[in-house]
């Protein structure tokens, strides 16, 4: 067994609002050498929470066992109990430090706590926490125009909802009322939200109840892993257009993708060329594109703004979430003030769409984004995490693709990787080693064997380093 070299690379240029030393909990947690092994060390970091005087994670357990929905599950063996957060790190119940590379499913863009994000939210909280979008509020009016700059061509109408799944629900909606068709094409292993329409539109048996959920046809994957077909998008694409011949009336009412599958395959790409392809399919049909940035947007990707650039697309409709307000409920859809119109129709109205509080920290948000470079950090680092977690695959055989781009990776786990068998069992013992090692990431995947990389966009590099290290270590003891 090779002995374990722990590398640090220092990303240069960043701006970042935190100095970094060792904390004690740190240096007492973390033995020096296991097994012959340096144990990897955790980046010097210099906030300490402060002491934590609630309940026990065992009496918070219990609790949720007794009060909420027998659905909800958690990770890990032993559940964590995550009481502060800062940047790229949370704190346990102990003041314990971890590497958050899991970002809350993507959701932390900026860091947690972010303090421009925290002023933001404070400040709109003291003078006005809520009113109603039927009254003038500039913190919602301010944010849309801030965002609606951000979007190609004429993607300048706002609809602010509460969650991404709502958003999806809405873009469906305004597809269907635009086209006067029903038909709606998605991709199979994909997931769009776990309400009525959006449960359709999802095609995971694992996400899907026995319910009624009309007018929509799934496409072949265009997974590059997995998928029949390997690369080559084009192929896939013609799918959609047997769907649309085959399937429909030849008419259809949207089509509706990611531009990475999260839930699905576990951040999985399209194949090259797929989007291009399905989008001249769709408009041929009659029908509209909706780009699904829940959770790749706002920069997440690195090479771009928004995921479906990186196929070189203009949808017609673009819903957004999750990184949008850094953990506060905040959501989106955005389109064309012609098929926004459609909504005039009836009385269409949202009472937290547009909360000045929820509004007001997504702008803070855009503003971070932008003064922070965080885009292009998420490029620079997350080029850096994959091309070391692709140099792991050369020593484990338990690696069988590593996959995805900027700070949206992920890590496939297969016992043998001609067959592509999905190695269920060591996944959830990695994740777990690697928690009790100081890295929170997450599982995703129909066969739950894909690690979710997707930490705040402030990681460093010595942040992947610390991450690829820890992954190393635990895979040498297995």
């Amino acid at each position: 067994m090779q002995r374990f070299i722990a590398r640090r690379v220092i990303s240069g240029g960043e701006s970042l609002p935190w100095k970094r030393c060792f904390s004690q909990a740190v240096q007492k947690q973390v033995p020096p050498r296991e097994n012959g092994l340096d144990v990897p060390k955790l980046p010097p970091f210099d906030y300490s929470p402060p002491p934590y005087d609630g309940p026990s994670a065992d009496e918070i357990l219990a609790k949720r066992k007794q009060f909420l929905s027998p659905s909800m599950f958690y990770f890990y063996k032993k559940p964590l109990n995550v009481v502060d957060g800062r940047m790229q790190y949370l704190f346990d119940e102990n003041g314990r430090r971890y590497l958050d590379a899991f970002g809350g499913i993507a959701t932390v863009c900026c860091g947690h706590c972010h303090p421009d994000v925290v002023d933001a939210i404070v400040s709109q909280t003291k003078r006005l926490q809520h009113s109603t979008i039927l009254y003038l509020n500039n913190a919602v009016a301010d944010f849309a125009e801030a965002l609606a700059s951000k979007l190609p061509g004429n993607l300048k109408v706002v609809f602010f909802t509460n969650s991404g799944t709502e958003a999806n629900e809405l873009a469906m909606l305004i597809a269907r009322l635009y086209t006067g068709c029903h038909d709606i094409i998605s991709l199979r292993n994909a997931y769009h939200g776990n309400a009525a329409g959006t449960m359709g539109a999802t095609a995971q048996c694992n996400w899907k109840f026995n319910v009624v959920q009309s007018g929509v046809h799934h496409a072949l994957n265009p997974d590059p892993y997995r998928g029949v077909f390997g690369s080559d998008g084009e192929k896939y694409a013609r799918d959609v257009q047997d769907l649309i011949d085959f399937g429909t009336s030849g008419n259809v009412a949207a089509f509706m993708s990611e531009a990475i599958q999260v839930w699905s395959r576990g951040i999985v790409e399209l194949a090259p060329s797929y989007l291009p392809a399905v989008y001249s399919s769709i408009k041929k049909a009659g029908g509209l594109c909706i780009a699904d940035e829940v959770q790749s947007g706002f920069g997440r990707t690195g090479s771009h703004f928004w995921g479906f650039e990186n196929q070189g697309v203009v949808p017609d409709i673009v819903t957004m979430a999750k990184g949008i307000g850094n953990g506060i409920p905040l959501g989106a859809v955005v389109t064309t003030p012609e098929i926004a119109e459609v909504l005039t129709r009836r009385s269409y109205f949202n009472t937290f769409g547009g909360n000045p509080v929820c509004t007001a920290a997504g702008l803070a948000v855009l503003r971070v984004i932008e003064k922070e470079k965080l885009q292009e950090n998420a490029f620079v680092v997350g080029s850096h995490l994959k091309d070391r977690l692709t140099a792991l695959m050369d020593k484990y055989e338990l690696i069988g693709d590593v996959r995805g781009r900027g700070l949206m990776l992920g890590v496939e786990l297969v016992t043998d990787r001609q067959l592509k068998t999905p190695a269920k069992a060591e996944t959830l013992h990695v994740m777990d080693q690697m928690k009790e090692n100081g890295v929170l990431i997450g599982k995703g995947g129909y066969y739950g064997n894909v690690f979710r990389i997707t930490p705040p966009l402030c990681f460093t590099k010595e942040d992947a380093d610390f991450l690829v290290d820890v992954m190393d270590y635990t895979m040498s003891k297995m």
